[in-house]
């Protein structure tokens, strides 16, 4: 390491050289790849030498058992919509292949595209590169379909770097999250391509309607449905929680699997990079909606057990890594436990009244972004009341 250290050392552009607007880009580098050398040692409680990269890169590595599994599961679907086999474990390394084949695509252009974007930005505003994609770029594939083409993946990052976080001044400062900008702009700019009921099986072929294993929901419902949105009974019995739970479902590529998810918010929690309260508070909201719902059932949707609602779609992805952006969730403690519940409460509800489009995590969570600033906003006016009024009794008292 010492040797590729010494080498990024000759290659530094000197800050009065005519290579000088390329200075940023290689202190990205060279910083990604090596630990700041200047730590502060006097008059400070903080003395590591740590910096956003590797903050960054511990999120990274917690969305790894998300990835792996995601490409696994890719492959299993594809080959339960080809016919060729229904069983989880059948034909282990042929999934694992193909899986590679479809999702390591979608990593690659989301980085290339993304990074590229931030360095165009680093070199025309002299600063140094902006961390924050090191995240977005690998949550941007997790959260679409294995068969989301290449350009439009491409152009959705272009369109989340530029729009959602340069024009309000780079990371730190965008008011939504960079990833659901990019699902959100998918979403609304190429409807069929990211809802139905084919886009979930890689490769299926034309006319597909549905996974093999369930089949014909006739016995169920009476006639043929639209497997993604079956009568509910059908649903739970054939995709029971604890196959939801394991992630044995189809889905976006990083999203179907809770365990995955879970060993991923282990490590946020343990290395206090992720908010404990925001996840728990987002996950008593999905709960009280889901039991109330429940309890007042007007449609289908709403007889769905509330435990089921939190290891479908994306709700738990969700929950750890969308919710949780410290950049655009509520900074308040108060504020983060409002901010969390009513980001899974309104989950929920999208998800059991909006038959059209039944997961409605990143609509919800978008939402809350936008409504963070506020929720802080009441939570320090109302600690400022409070403290107002302490003061006055104790001038009272003093009187």
């Amino acid at each position: 390491m010492k040797s590729i250290e010494k080498m990024m050392r000759k290659l530094e552009p000197e800050h009065d050289g005519k290579w000088a607007k390329f200075h940023p880009v290689w202190d990205g580098f060279y910083t990604f790849l090596f630990t700041p050398g200047e730590t502060t040692r006097n008059g400070s409680h903080i003395r590591d030498g740590i910096d956003l990269k590797r903050t960054m890169f511990m999120v990274v590595t917690a969305l790894i058992p998300c990835l792996l599994f995601g490409i696994y599961n890719t492959g299993h679907f594809h080959y339960v919509a080809t016919g060729e086999t229904t069983e989880y474990m059948d034909m282990f390394g042929d999934k694992v292949i193909y899986g590679l084949i479809k999702v390591l695509p979608l990593v690659i252009v989301s980085y290339a595209v993304g990074l590229g974007v931030e360095f165009i930005f680093c070199i025309k505003n002299q600063h140094a590169i902006q961390e924050g994609f090191l995240v977005s770029g690998m949550l941007i594939p997790l959260i679409i379909p294995a068969d989301t083409p290449l350009w439009m993946v491409a152009i959705a990052t272009i369109f989340a770097v530029v729009l959602g976080k340069e024009v309000f001044g780079g990371t730190g400062m965008n008011v939504v999250n960079i990833a659901l900008t990019a699902r959100a702009f998918l979403f609304f700019g190429y409807p069929t391509m990211m809802s139905g009921d084919r886009v979930w099986f890689s490769g299926a072929p034309d006319g597909y309607s549905g996974p093999t294993q369930l089949g014909e929901l006739a016995s169920f419902t009476g006639k043929q449905v639209d497997w993604a949105y079956p009568n509910i009974e059908a649903f739970s019995e054939h995709w029971s929680i604890m196959e939801s739970f394991i992630g044995m479902i189809p889905g976006s590529v990083g999203e179907t699997s809770t365990i995955a998810i879970i060993l991923g918010a282990a490590l946020l929690l343990y290395t206090g990079i992720a908010s404990w309260k925001i996840m728990i508070s987002f996950v008593l909201g999905g709960l009280f909606v889901g039991v109330l719902c429940n309890q007042f059932a007007v449609n289908e949707f709403m007889e769905l057990a509330p435990l089921h609602h939190m290891v479908i779609g994306g709700f738990a992805f969700g929950a750890v890594f969308m919710i949780t952006d410290p950049v655009t969730a509520a900074q308040t403690s108060t504020g983060k436990f409002i901010y969390g519940f009513l980001g899974g409460a309104l989950s929920i509800t999208v998800r059991v009244f909006n038959g059209a489009y039944p997961e409605g995590v990143m609509m919800a969570i978008l939402f809350m972004n936008v409504m963070a600033p506020l929720i802080d906003h009441y939570v320090i006016g109302a600690n400022i009341k409070r403290r107002k009024k302490r003061l006055k009794v104790k001038e009272l008292k003093a009187a």
